[in-house]
């Protein structure tokens, strides 16, 4: 039961299988297969029992469809018989007619042909004309571009080369000799590159070369407009009564120095005005940068061009290495960089972005620094004023050149100022030689004077001014030498010299009078008092120049302000104005007039020293000469000489002179007592000392300077007086009793001094006969001497104990 209740529930599961095998594609039929192995066992075996079934039931039916259709089908067979022989006769009718017609067409075709070929030809000549008008204008464009090239109308071939690109190659792009033409224009435009790039290259070792004589053009156009203005301005001033400043005259006939060209040219020989397009052809540059522009390539030829103008600046930069020595190497090192400059300038203006404001601006910046530095270096070479002056014209050309080109100068006028310090001390140096040769050439005596005309010149020269002098009748003797005219005039000369560098310089008025003044100064206290000062000390200068000096000296002070007027007439500034600056040649010439004063004093004593030296006293003698010795009388009588040139000095130096003189005497007489070197002097050799003392002060009260109070200048001598009284009178007892008091007679006698003194005489009275004669007749005074030495001793260890 348990078996057919599981048939009867697959029966219906096999049908369903077998429905859709029949109605689904054979493809898909094996899912529906794995189903029946996917069922129960024994499933397999009664769907093939079902299939079989279904099979025989088709199989039935197919047959009973066959009997059905089968009286139809032989039918139609016998009909198809019937028809056939007709067919067969028909065949054979259209076979003979299609012979026939082949037969008849055979003409026909051939002449078809013919017509064929013909229009073939006729289309082919169409078509070949059609390319050729295609080709033709390609062709020749192709043909101009090459005629281009070989005239060097290399822009123009570049836009022959766009246009055949752009309009006319598209055309006829399929064929060989085009893409031979399109492979060709790339090492045309590499050609043209080549060589607009040397053209380019050319051009830059040209202006290279030129750049000297663009800079020298450039720089005498602004020197020649310079000189126009400062005429016109000139012209101006006439006109209206004004005084004329310094940056357009130097007094008298100096102005000629200034307006002197500094690129001289003759008259004659004058040309046209030329320009920078009259002297070098632009054209390679233009060329090469509308060349570059079409290539797309403006960038690199933008950079090859500035990096090779960088390098040639680099070049005109650096400057020879003996530049220094000559103003022509200055000219050439300017009129080179200017040449450069002038080129950028105008490149810069009629091309586009080829170079631009900041990268001339940066160019100019870099060559400023390194053409200051050059300058800087080899302007201290320069030790001559008259280089230095050229070299500072040239460089207010060269910034005045470059400033009319819009560069920044200021730079150049700052350093104008260091060169302006150095030239200054140029011109100190020379005139250091300058007043060398005048006090070297110098008489060291009153001018003299032999009628008017010479003392006019004299006057004219050095503003002299004195009533007594003036009074007296010729001839005459002015009372400095030729020495102070020259140095009078040659101040004069300085500060022309030192105006010189001031014009041009844009300064306003004060402050080129304030550079005038200080230079003056600096002329003044540095270099003449150096050169006073040297003279004085020179061995060969004897007291009489000494005195013609300080007279001098007097001369020259007094002419200070005369030069103080000379600056205000030039430069216009009052000496009242509260920031002008004051000559200091007071000073100067008060301390040449101190240190002769001293040279004189030493000088002097010198000479004392010279006739003292000349002693030769017999410290032994036993009775004295009764007369002064000769060495002093001549020392006197030199004293009364000198005292008599002494008259044109000023009261004090003269009684200086005289009290510093006695005192020295004063002095070297007590030395000469008291060396050490003297160990025995006689009571003769102190009485003819005594006698050398008096006339000493016979000198001293005859008052050989006027202008002594008194016996002041008898003080000198009062240390020794009051010695060789004490010794003379032999009053120990008075000097031993009041020493120390105030009142003391003997107060200006040192105890250790007459001890010294003594001991020498003592040991003379011992191997003296005449004083061992004395002993026996008088030993109380031997005694007394005894006693007086060892009282001496005691005030002298009493001194050094207090001391």
């Amino acid at each position: 039961m348990a078996e057919s209740g599981e048939g009867l529930g697959t029966v219906p599961e096999h049908e369903r299988i077998l429905q859709e095998i029949q109605s689904t594609d054979t493809a898909c039929v094996g899912p529906t297969l794995r189903s029946v192995y996917d069922d129960q066992p024994n499933a397999h075996k009664k769907f093939m029992e079902k299939l079989d079934a279904c099979i025989r039931n088709h199989d039935k039916e197919i047959e009973k469809m066959c009997n059905f259709h089968h009286q139809g089908f032989v039918d139609a067979i016998t009909e198809l018989l019937k028809v056939r022989t007709d067919a067969e006769k028909l065949k054979v009718q259209v076979t003979d007619t299609n012979r026939r017609f082949q037969d008849a067409g055979k003409e026909v075709i051939v002449q078809t042909e013919d017509i064929i070929r013909c229009r073939i030809q006729q289309r082919n000549i169409t078509t070949v004309i059609e390319k050729l008008q295609l080709c033709l204008p390609v062709l020749e464009m192709y043909s101009k571009l090459k005629e281009q090239m070989s005239a060097k109308r290399y822009y123009s071939a570049l836009k022959t080369m766009e246009q055949l690109e752009n309009v006319y190659f598209p055309r006829v792009s399929q064929y060989r000799f085009c893409q031979l033409m399109i492979e060709n224009l790339p090492k045309l435009r590499e050609d043209i590159k080549e060589i607009s790039m040397s053209d380019l290259k050319d051009f830059l070792e040209s202006i290279r070369k030129h750049s000297d004589k663009i800079g020298g053009t450039a720089m005498k156009q602004a020197q020649q407009q310079k000189l126009f203005s400062v005429i016109l301005q000139k012209q101006n001033n006439v006109k209206f009564g004004k005084t004329i400043y310094i940056n357009n005259r130097i007094p008298e006939e100096r102005n000629e120095i200034v307006l002197k060209p500094v690129f001289e040219e003759e008259d004659e020989n004058e040309e046209e005005v030329l320009t920078v397009q009259d002297l070098v052809d632009f054209s390679p540059v233009y060329r090469c940068l509308h060349i570059y522009s079409v290539l797309g390539d403006e960038e690199t030829f933008e950079n090859y061009y500035r990096k090779q103008r960088k390098k040639q600046a680099r070049l005109v930069l650096q400057p020879q290495s003996n530049m220094h020595e000559t103003v022509d190497g200055y000219r050439r090192y300017f009129t080179q960089i200017v040449g450069f400059f002038v080129v950028e300038d105008h490149i810069l203006h009629v091309t586009q972005g080829l170079v631009t404001r900041a990268y001339t601006d940066e160019l100019w910046n870099m060559a400023l620094s390194k053409i200051i530095a050059v300058l800087r270096a080899h302007s201290s070479y320069c030790t001559d004023p008259d280089l230095v002056l050229e070299l500072k014209n040239l460089i207010v050309i060269f910034a005045d050149t470059l400033q009319g080109y819009g560069f920044p100068v200021n730079r150049l006028f700052d350093l104008l100022f260091e060169i302006r310090d150095q030239y200054n001390e140029t011109l100190l140096k020379k005139w250091a030689g300058v007043f060398r040769d005048i006090f070297e050439e110098d008489n060291y005596s009153p001018i003299p004077i032999v009628n008017e005309e010479e003392y006019k010149t004299v006057i004219s020269k050095f503003p002299f001014q004195d009533p007594d002098v003036e009074k007296q009748s010729f001839p005459k003797k002015l009372p400095m030498s030729q020495s102070v005219p020259h140095i009078y005039i040659q101040v004069k000369e300085f500060i022309y010299a030192s105006l010189k560098f001031s014009e041009s310089l844009h300064r306003s008025s004060t402050e080129v009078d304030d550079m005038l003044r200080k230079s003056t100064n600096l002329l003044l206290t540095r270099t003449l008092s150096s050169c006073l000062l040297n003279l004085i000390k020179k061995p060969h200068i004897g007291l009489t120049e000494l005195v013609q000096i300080i007279i001098n000296t007097t001369h020259l002070e007094q002419a200070c302000k005369y030069l103080e007027d000379f600056i205000t007439n030039i430069t216009n500034i009052s000496q009242e104005t509260v920031h002008t600056t004051r000559l200091y040649g007071l000073s100067t010439f008060k301390d040449a007039r101190h240190a002769a004063e001293g040279e004189i004093y030493t000088k002097l004593n010198q000479k004392i020293d010279e006739f003292v030296q000349l002693a030769d006293y017999d410290w032994t003698m036993s009775e004295p000469d009764g007369r002064a010795s000769g060495y002093l009388m001549d020392l006197i009588n030199f004293l009364r000489s000198i005292f008599q040139v002494f008259t044109h000095l000023p009261g004090k130096v003269a009684q200086t002179a005289c009290m510093s003189a006695c005192q020295h005497l004063s002095t070297s007489l007590m030395q000469m007592l008291l060396d050490s070197e003297l160990k025995q002097i006689s009571m003769g050799a102190v009485q003819q000392f005594n006698l050398d003392v008096i006339q000493c002060e016979l000198f001293a009260s005859s008052e050989p300077v006027p202008g002594f109070q008194g016996d002041t200048l008898q003080l000198a001598f009062i240390d020794l007086r009051q010695l060789l009284d004490l010794f003379m009178v032999w009053d120990w007892s008075t000097y031993l009793a009041d020493y120390g008091q105030p009142a003391s007679k003997y107060l200006r006698v040192n105890p250790n001094t007459a001890l010294t003194l003594l001991e020498k005489m003592k040991d003379t009275s011992k191997k003296n006969n005449i004083f061992a004669q004395f002993r026996k007749n008088d030993r109380d005074k031997q005694k007394l001497i005894e006693t007086v030495v060892k009282q001496l001793r005691s005030l002298v260890n009493g001194m050094s104990q207090h001391t």
